[in-house]
């Protein structure tokens, strides 16, 4: 059975206070029996208190990245070992925003996969498509190249570690969003694919993610799609009340 996850990415918002109050509030709030598990993923510098406010609740904590070398002459960058002497377990990889402001490439994202892989951390892979892509009715063979060239080379064994993150670009922090079938279409098609190129039991049970624009309001029927398995979460992580509807989206 697939795991429903609603994931929380934070970016680069709030500040040690505004962490620990916002954690505070989704603990207060959240449903004492939820279908989904619940992810966040605060900055660098608060990872440490976030896993301690969390500490012995069903919220798990993700970093946001990690460099692909154990260690050395990288300045600014946080390594595998960093996050897991923080109790830090799971990772989110190849998110939009680091494709696109930092460059980082398929090839690069692969060793980034391999190193956290290597150390038993749990992967949120993200990839996805720009405006042009879909207009150009090329989405479909983009998101084939980059889980072919940043993710496929992985043992068929490594797939219980990872977590697909389906991004339209032009449907994050636009107000648009990808309809309902539009995100089926894809998730439906990325099962399908993995299905072929590793196995149908890999595609069956691999959780993938939706992210773009989801909202209290349409979050249920984007989850209610058969091959959505939760969400990847922006802006509206940020509420914990908003955030906290989303979850309840979740069947």
């Amino acid at each position: 059975m697939r795991k429903k996850i609603v994931a929380g990415n934070w970016k680069m918002n709030n500040d040690i206070n505004q962490t620990e109050t916002l954690i505070d509030e989704l603990l207060a709030k959240k449903p004492e029996h939820t279908n989904a598990k619940i992810v966040i993923a605060p900055s660098f510098v608060n990872l440490q208190a976030a896993v301690a406010k969390t500490h012995g609740t069903d919220i798990i904590v993700a970093a946001q990245n990690m460099h692909q070398a154990e260690s050395g002459a990288y300045t600014g960058e946080v390594s595998v070992g960093m996050l897991k002497s923080l109790k830090v377990n799971t990772v989110i990889l190849g998110h939009s925003e680091r494709r696109a402001y930092f460059g980082e490439t398929n090839e690069l994202l692969a060793k980034k996969v391999d190193t956290a892989l290597s150390h038993n951390l749990t992967v949120i892979f993200c990839f996805g498509e720009e405006l042009a892509d879909r207009q150009s009715g090329n989405h479909f063979n983009l998101v084939e190249s980059q889980l072919r060239e940043g993710l496929f080379h992985i043992s068929e064994a490594n797939w219980s570690s990872v977590v697909l993150a389906y991004e339209p670009v032009w449907a994050i922090g636009t107000g648009e969003t990808a309809s309902p079938e539009q995100a089926q279409e894809m998730h439906a098609f990325i099962r399908n694919l993995i299905s072929e190129a590793v196995s149908p039991a890999v595609a069956q049970n691999v959780s993938i993610l939706y992210g773009g624009s989801v909202k209290p309001d349409n979050a249920a029927e984007i989850f209610g799609k058969p091959d959505v398995d939760g969400g990847l979460i922006g802006g509206a992580a940020l509420k914990a009340n908003d955030f906290l509807e989303i979850v309840k989206g979740i069947a």
